[in-house]
């Protein structure tokens, strides 16, 4: 992996990158820049562990279908000012590659806001885009289907995609971003050099 590469061809494609040692580092600045914010939380098992929600719940509002099953917490979430998720894989060139189910984390990282941020541990990184969606598809997705405990061959054997039909299947849409968007305020990627999340 290389960490330097990924937060350079980040920067050229437009993102603003922080790059951190440590996952409390990262924690730290993250609620040192979001204060009195609605804040919008996409289902990441990477933002679960750094313990996000509690933290930016001290001084924002904020919305995660994973701690409130009410359904209309999505909705609040997607349209939340600032959104906070992960990738499923970061190529050294530049890419942000994400696989979801429903398509609420995939739809709200991408519209305009005042702020999205990308939370990611150096596990998610890989050396091109071709790569980047392979550990999608083969690593993020299998593994996310077990934690969910679906009903498809993935979560069954755990190793791979099977690019499946089943009802259960996670992987309804896939996102590429190049670049932020037009009209979109601050992308942040903020890399940690830990591994985090799936």
């Amino acid at each position: 992996m290389n960490v330097e590469k990924a937060v350079d061809s980040l920067k050229k494609r437009g993102f603003s990158v922080q790059h951190f040692p440590t996952a409390q580092a990262a924690v730290d600045y993250l609620c040192g820049e979001i204060r009195g914010k609605q804040v919008g939380f996409g289902g990441s098992a990477t933002l679960e562990e750094l313990g996000l929600y509690e933290r930016l719940g001290e001084q924002n509002q904020v919305f995660w279908h994973w701690k409130d099953k009410d359904p209309a917490v999505t909705e609040k979430a997607a349209l939340a000012p600032v959104y906070l998720a992960s990738a499923n894989a970061i190529s050294e060139d530049g890419y942000l590659v994400n696989i979801d189910g429903r398509g609420n984390r995939v739809a709200a990282s991408v519209c305009s806001k005042e702020a999205v941020y990308i939370v990611a541990g150096v596990n998610k990184l890989a050396p091109d885009l071709e790569q980047a969606i392979w550990r999608a598809r083969n690593v993020a997705a299998p593994k996310n289907a077990q934690r969910l405990g679906r009903n498809t061959p993935c979560a069954k054997a755990g190793d791979k995609c099977y690019d499946c039909n089943s009802p259960e299947c996670i992987c309804s849409v896939m996102s590429i971003v190049r670049r932020p968007m037009m009209g979109m305020g601050k992308y942040e990627v903020i890399l940690i050099d830990q591994e985090l999340g799936m």
